[in-house]
């Protein structure tokens, strides 16, 4: 029996746990000599160790037996198929999911900053890096990335990521460079995603620093759930949704989905509770300002109708889902592992059953398959093998 037993499940979140050299490949070398790698070199032993398990199992069956016991046990690099697309490939197997959003983790921290030859050029290797983890397996579907700061080199960027088979486009939840995202300068990245039916993503960690760091400088310090000082601790948590709701209400009051009705987004890994709260916030912010502001004015529908109609979000294991499908509808949330990080915890499918004892059939559906083949979109063609 799988994990999923005899259920249809999609994966909005996982991720590939990258290895030293994993950009390289796709880098020219002017490029490749000019990467952040303090970082990666900080973690060699955690790499070293980490490699020398992966090749244990590929020769040692114990080992497989092993991890397989552990799958939902280890995490970071230690997790099978943390960076083997083979063994990834098992671990689908395991979990019995039909399909599985794949994300970068640290790659992006080797190339980001200002200049702009470095961002789009390791943008650009990422991209293919994991397009090249996910060819071997259809149920793998692959998360590019593109910065948005220049337009036209974002355009190009996400054509060619698009061209080479990526499934969904990560953006970062800010403003691009000097512009809004909504400006017009960039509407042929948002018609190319629009015309090629590929969603776009947000993901944690693409807001920028979730807060100000004066308000960890206290006289208490703690350390993050992992043991460390610098990850995600209760102050963080609370600025999770700060940088996508923001984000996305932009994009809703400059009438961006009016322009391009069929582009459709997914908020990742930055929880979903505080969207029940949100779409009544938008619709009480065009209800306030539209007397004085003509795109409000020009919107075709209320704010709340564009989320429903265009956004997705997984919310984090152990929140409310059914108590939040009851409150803001069956169609916007999605299941996620976030597998192998640690933040997914060790049964996420058991934490959120637990919330959704009274939700009907219907919308459960929705949550662990339904919403999330919506959001891929016809290029999948992802169904229910009993359709």
């Amino acid at each position: 029996m799988t994990y999923a037993g005899t259920r249809e499940i999609l994966d909005a979140d996982s991720h590939v746990m990258e290895l030293d050299g994993f950009l390289d490949p796709f880098l020219g070398s002017e490029l490749r000599d000019r990467l952040r790698r303090r970082s990666v070199d900080a973690l060699r032993p955690v790499l070293d160790e980490a490699t020398s398990l992966a090749e244990a199992r590929r020769t040692d069956p114990r080992k497989v037996a092993e991890a397989e016991e552990r799958l939902l046990r280890d995490k970071g690099w230690h997790a099978m198929g943390a960076f083997d697309p083979q063994e990834r490939s098992r671990v689908l197997d395991l979990f019995g999911f039909r399909g599985q959003l794949v994300f970068a983790t640290f790659a992006s921290a080797l190339y980001a900053g200002r200049d702009l030859d470095r961002l789009y050029g390791g943008s650009r290797a990422q991209n293919l890096a994991m397009i090249d983890f996910c060819s071997g397996d259809e149920r793998l579907f692959a998360v590019a990335f593109v910065p948005l700061v220049d337009p036209e080199r974002a355009t190009a960027t996400a054509r060619e990521a698009i061209d080479a088979g990526c499934t969904a486009v990560m953006v970062p939840s800010t403003a691009a460079g000097d512009r809004a995202p909504t400006h017009p300068d960039l509407d042929p990245f948002w018609d190319l995603l629009s015309e090629a039916d590929v969603p776009f993503v947000l993901h944690v960690g693409g807001g920028g620093r979730l807060l100000d760091p004066a308000f960890h400088i206290n006289g208490m310090p703690v350390t993050d759930h992992l043991g460390g000082g610098e990850n995600v601790r209760s102050k963080d948590f609370l600025a999770i949704p700060h940088s996508p709701e923001l984000f996305l209400g932009v994009l809703i009051f400059d009438g961006l989905f009016d322009r391009f009705p069929r582009l459709r987004g997914g908020c990742i890994e930055q929880g979903a509770g505080w969207v029940v709260s949100w779409i009544r916030q938008l619709d009480f912010g065009h209800r306030a300002f539209r007397r004085t502001e003509p795109p409000l004015q020009r919107l075709e529908l209320r704010p709340s109708e564009y989320v429903r109609r265009h956004l997705k979000f997984t919310p984090f294991p152990g929140e409310p889902v059914g108590w939040m499908i009851e409150q803001a509808g069956p169609e916007l949330f999605m299941f996620s592992t976030d597998y192998p990080h640690p933040e997914g915890g060790r049964d996420p499918l058991a934490k959120f059953e637990e919330t959704m004892t009274g939700t009907n059939v219907d919308a459960r559906e929705r949550f662990f398959f339904g919403n999330m083949a919506e959001l891929v979109g016809t290029g999948r063609q992802v169904v229910p093998t009993t359709a």
